[in-house]
């Protein structure tokens, strides 16, 4: 008989896996979790079949938490491999197992741990604890670690599951650097450390506040004081609370209705016997598995923070957040946290990427394949849902920097009432059942066809359907869209040529603000070269303007390419020594000080660089008119232009680009290196060792 294979009561179970991320049926058959076992030293250690049935447990795990999450099969794999000692040989386990998870909201992260739970059996030994100290209420029980540790199914000395989710928001440290009073859950930080949590010293307090009263009152008594005529001699008693915490923080084995009835005299002798050895009455929770869990914000910078962004690119960003590290991690802690509780998290962070486009696309359609199967199991009409409406669904639906949870509520609120609606109406019209109703998006995209076959032939119906973000996108006036497409060609055009690469993207059908957007993939060194490049790029949007427009009719849209360039040739005089002097004596710390300053001697050097790589911009774009062309014709007719599509485009104009690093079209993940220095250090060797050869007479 294996003891894992408890039924859980009713309070204790959690609702299905949300339908989104549960992938695979829930009868799907996996062998029995084991029970890991805490051991002492007389203990039978477990046999080789034991152990084998528990990596099997563990290996069935990792597979229905990847049917069941998609996109994070790596995050899986660590985290197994992080708890296969704690669930094979937890008597290898002398201090809690920490596994820290980061991560955008909605990627799956809290999700893990409750399946995790689930599977493993452990979910009757399962706390998950908001850290943020609202979830469970104000009582004095949930303020700490340990009441919530001691109201659970956890047994001291047993494994068991601990989740602090939201982490991010039991900030020590502020923004300056300064202290933050923390109330609740203070007593985390001991059980990080070693898993032994003392009592709770502010209960015990309160009963020897009792025990005080109690001996003044006999003292009133016995001096006959006058105040105390006529009124009942106090009487000391435990309440059932003080009585329950006193059981439970002492390990005391009598009920509570004895202890209750205890006189002050064995309280006190109670008391004594703690005061002389505090540590006996520590609780062990050192075989814990304790997952860590939150938002670290500050490891995407800007683009995690900007909520309204449904415009970055999924896959740019999904490879931007794969290439966060520990080291990213431990910074991102330390503008929350000090030092000292920043190491009690251990080293096991596992940072949960965001999703990729292959991922999102996967999630909508098992979306809309579970809506038409439900609709079908109701009422017998099945759909189809074609692919020009899945398209329209992930445009509509996706934003990066904030995870599945946005797609959710945006395919069923584009969905869930047409279906009914359609379904409704081919029931009305008494259509055949035994056929698929096709399902597409009308031209003018906000209408939803759908189309079947009738008693006299082809039928029809529209059904209005609401794609805000799409509506948004498509800059309706034509002027407008012009505009846009020869500012942003610039940009990407000079960066093609400058540096042989195509942009990340290049973007004019922008919901999230009044523009279009040039991504450049990130240098992992920059040269002189390189800095003078970038700024001749930021200038090019305005001479692209210029160059077609005219010079009246360029627009106030450059404003913060100015602004970024200004602080690029700022930082290039005084804090790169790449003109004509080393040192930074005018260099404030203000970074905006780059742009409008009182420091003078450096003010003309920047305007003159900034003038000679407008004029650069200048002979470029006119040089490569052709390209300018195609380049606007391309986003005029698109919206945007991918990287492979961008090498295309100038192919024909005898711009030869880098190719994409990959099939699908995509730029590497790494920076960029565009300078060979490795091949220039070997010349340099080769010069050297020619130098120092001897010179035959």
């Amino acid at each position: 008989m294996n003891p894992f294979n408890i039924p859980l009561p009713p309070h204790q179970r959690h609702p299905t896996p949300h339908p989104a991320l549960a992938g695979v049926p829930t009868h799907a058959v996996h062998p029995a979790p084991v029970r890991a076992q805490a051991v002492g030293p007389s203990t039978v250690l477990a046999s080789s079949a034991e152990l084998a049935q528990r990596q099997q447990a563990l290996a069935h795990a990792a597979l229905q938490l990847k049917a069941e999450l998609f996109g994070i099969d790596d995050v899986i794999d660590r985290v197994i491999n992080a708890i296969r000692a704690w669930y094979v040989l937890p008597q290898l386990i002398t201090r809690p197992v920490i596994v820290c998870l980061w991560g955008l909201t909605g990627t799956g992260k809290t999700q893990l741990t409750r399946r995790l739970a689930q599977l493993l059996g452990f979910y009757d030994r399962f706390v998950e604890v908001q850290m943020d100290g609202f979830s469970h209420g104000a009582s004095y029980r949930s303020s700490s670690i340990s009441g919530m540790l001691g109201d659970s199914g956890i047994h001291e000395g047993m494994p068991g599951i601990l989740v602090l989710d939201e982490f991010q928001r039991f900030r020590t440290v502020d923004t300056k650097g300064a202290d933050v009073k923390v109330e609740r859950y203070q007593d985390v930080w001991t059980l990080l450390s070693d898993g032994r949590l003392p009592p709770a010293l502010s209960a015990l307090s309160n009963i020897e506040r009792k025990l005080a009263d109690a001996h003044y009152e006999a003292e009133r008594a016995e001096d006959g004081d006058d105040d105390r005529a006529g009124k009942k001699p106090y009487r000391f008693q435990l309440d059932a609370w003080d009585a329950q915490e006193l059981k439970r923080m002492l390990k005391l084995q009598e009920p509570l209705s004895a202890i209750m009835q205890w006189p002050p005299a064995k309280v006190q002798a109670l008391f004594a016997s703690f005061q002389q050895s505090s540590h006996a009455w520590e609780t062990d929770y050192s075989k814990l598995l304790v997952f860590v869990c939150g938002n670290l914000d500050e490891m995407y910078h800007e683009t995690a923070q900007r909520v309204e962004d449904c415009d970055t690119d999924a896959d740019i960003f999904h490879r931007l957040t794969r290439k966060l590290s520990l080291i990213d991690v431990k910074k991102a802690l330390g503008e929350r946290f000090k030092p000292e509780q920043i190491a009690r998290l251990g080293n096991e962070h596992v940072v949960y990427p965001s999703f990729s486009k292959a991922t999102y696309e996967r999630l909508i359609h098992i979306l809309c394949t579970r809506y038409v199967d439900d609709i079908a199991a109701q009422c017998g009409v099945r759909f189809a849902i074609g692919q020009d409406v899945l398209s329209e669904l992930y445009a509509n639906a996706v934003f990066p920097a904030q995870g599945t949870r946005p797609l959710f509520s945006s395919v069923h609120a584009i969905l869930s009432a047409n279906l009914v609606n359609a379904a409704l109406w081919v029931v009305q019209e008494q259509l055949s059942l035994e056929q698929e109703f096709a399902i597409h998006l009308a031209p003018d995209k906000r209408h939803l066809l759908v189309s079947g076959q009738g008693p006299s032939g082809p039928v029809q119906a529209a059904f209005a359907v609401t794609l805000e973000l799409n509506r948004l996108k498509q800059r309706a006036n034509a002027d407008f869209r012009a505009l846009l497409a020869v500012h942003e060609a610039g940009h990407g055009l000079a960066y093609c040529v400058l540096f042989g690469h195509a942009p990340q993207e290049v973007k004019i059908n922008i919901a999230s603000f009044e523009g279009g957007y040039n991504s450049f993939s990130s240098l992992k060194a920059t040269t002189r070269q390189n800095a003078l490049d970038m700024m001749c790029v930021g200038l090019a949007g305005r001479v692209a303007e210029e160059l077609v427009f005219g010079e009246m009719a360029c627009t106030t849209g450059a404003e913060q390419d100015f602004k970024q360039v200004t602080a690029e040739a700022a930082r290039y005089i005084r804090h790169h020594g790449f003109g004509a002097r080393l040192a930074r004596t005018d260099v404030t710390v203000e970074m905006d000080n780059h742009v409008n300053t009182d420091i003078g001697p450096s003010n003309e050097a920047i305007e003159t660089l900034m003038q000679q790589q407008y004029q650069r911009a200048q002979a470029l774009l006119t040089t490569h008119h052709e390209a300018l062309g195609r380049t606007v014709d391309a986003l005029l007719a698109h919206g945007t232009i991918a990287p492979a599509e961008m090498v295309a485009v100038l192919q024909g104009c005898g711009i030869a680009l880098a190719p994409p690093s990959d099939a699908a079209g995509t730029l590497p993940e790494e920076g960029l290196v565009l300078e060979p220095f490795g091949a220039k250090l070997r010349a340099f060797r080769a010069r050297g060792a020619a130098s120092a050869a001897p010179q035959l007479v």
